[in-house]
């Protein structure tokens, strides 16, 4: 842990101590669910029309797959990608 993360947690309240007690007994669903909330609370650059651009982008994509403009590959395959493509980098 690093010496500003140890510091940090050395000053937080009992309160603190308890949601994290409570949320370390969460199911993994429940965890991942947290986390977002927290994250998304705390990323205050967020764009507003995300969400919007990302629709944008996925009719795009899907206009030029029925084009013939793309081609379509098995979520396994795409997932195996992924995966190599993050262990990659951290390494």
């Amino acid at each position: 842990m690093k010496n500003g993360l140890f510091a940090i947690i050395i000053g937080m309240s009992a309160h603190f101590d308890d949601i994290q007690k409570q949320a370390s007994s969460l199911p993994l669903k429940e965890k991942a669910a947290l986390a977002r909330v927290l994250i998304e609370e705390l990323d205050t650059s967020v764009d507003a029309n995300a969400e919007q651009l990302w629709i944008d982008e996925a009719q795009r994509r899907y206009d030029a797959y029925l084009q013939g403009e793309l081609e379509a590959l098995p979520g396994d395959e795409v997932m195996n990608r992924t995966r190599s493509r993050v262990a990659a980098r951290c390494l």
